[in-house]
């Protein structure tokens, strides 16, 4: 499934204000261990959390720019 250049700009802001949710919408599962991670490490500080949000919609995402 690809996915516009706009699209993953408004993943980057998701990850900014809601991290889990922007890792969900990234990587299309609920219940993946990326998505429970990113819950751990939001909880324990924002920025960890955001930072592993934007490794996971750059490295690791579903969506690809054509």
């Amino acid at each position: 499934m690809g996915c516009d250049p706009a699209g993953k700009c408004l993943l980057f802001i998701m990850a900014v204000l809601l991290p889990p949710v922007a890792v969900y919408l990234a990587r299309d599962k609920v219940c993946s261990c990326m998505v429970s991670l990113n819950i751990l490490l939001t909880l324990l500080g924002w920025l960890p959390g955001v930072i592993h949000a934007f490794v996971v919609i750059c490295c690791c995402s579903s969506y690809q720019v054509q």
